[in-house]
């Protein structure tokens, strides 16, 4: 059985919460992370984090076939009210550590290959030092996907747009829903089954891409 990482899976509502039992039901081993209530606890913000979750990992579970990115740091801010030191907070868990975490799964892949999904976001203003810290993951996962193909990795960023992990407030949500072509607010479970198709052996044919799974919500630009 393969064994598969999704970090920031912590919060029950989350879309990583969404995807591990989905993952369990396609017959993946999973082990999860995050700050805490998880399998591995781990403080993705420092330097030495990933790395040690990695050999976590790997020394109480095996060899690590395919990693899930979920985890992020999000504060709302803009151009003028964002301060260096929480824009490197952002930097540091969205982005580095992401690099850090591709970079141990790939020395350690087993023969075969393997896989990396990373959940991103396109937002921007209100929202700056996250938004720009997932478009330097974009184009980290993208660079792994030419980097580390001859390994037999394939790596996507997966864009979900809007999904309904309890942070929406209902009239919040109902603005949003003429937006989406489809007529309702995305589901964790949305995101799983794709997810669920990009680690599978059929879906690693499909490397290197920015995909948008969000119900056409994001065909409004």
């Amino acid at each position: 059985m393969s064994l598969v990482l999704v970090t920031g899976a912590a919060r029950a509502n989350s879309i990583a919460a969404g995807i591990v039992p989905r993952l369990v039901s396609d017959g993946w081993e999973v082990a999860t992370s995050d700050l805490s209530e998880a399998d591995y606890p781990c403080d993705l913000s420092t330097h030495a984090g990933p790395d040690e979750l990695i050999t976590a990992v790997t020394r109480d579970r095996g060899p690590i076939s395919a990693l899930v990115l979920s985890h992020a740091h999000d504060v709302n801010s803009g151009i003028l009210d964002t301060t260096a030191e929480s824009f490197d907070a952002h930097v540091a868990v969205n982005a580095r550590a992401s690099l850090l975490l591709i970079a141990a799964f790939a020395r350690q892949v087993p023969p075969g290959g393997g896989a990396v999904v990373a959940l991103t976001s396109d937002h921007t203003t209100g929202n700056l030092p996250y938004g720009a810290s997932k478009g330097a993951l974009d184009r980290l996962v993208i660079s792994a996907a030419r980097e580390l193909g001859p390994l037999g990795i394939s790596a996507n960023v997966l864009n979900p747009g809007p999904i309904d992990t309890g942070w929406m407030g209902e009239g919040f949500a109902a603005e949003l829903v003429p937006a989406h072509p489809l007529g309702r607010i995305g589901r964790p479970a949305d995101i799983a089954a794709f997810v669920s198709f990009l680690l599978s052996d059929e879906g690693r044919w499909v490397s290197g891409q920015l995909l948008h799974a969000d119900g056409g919500f994001s065909a409004r630009y």
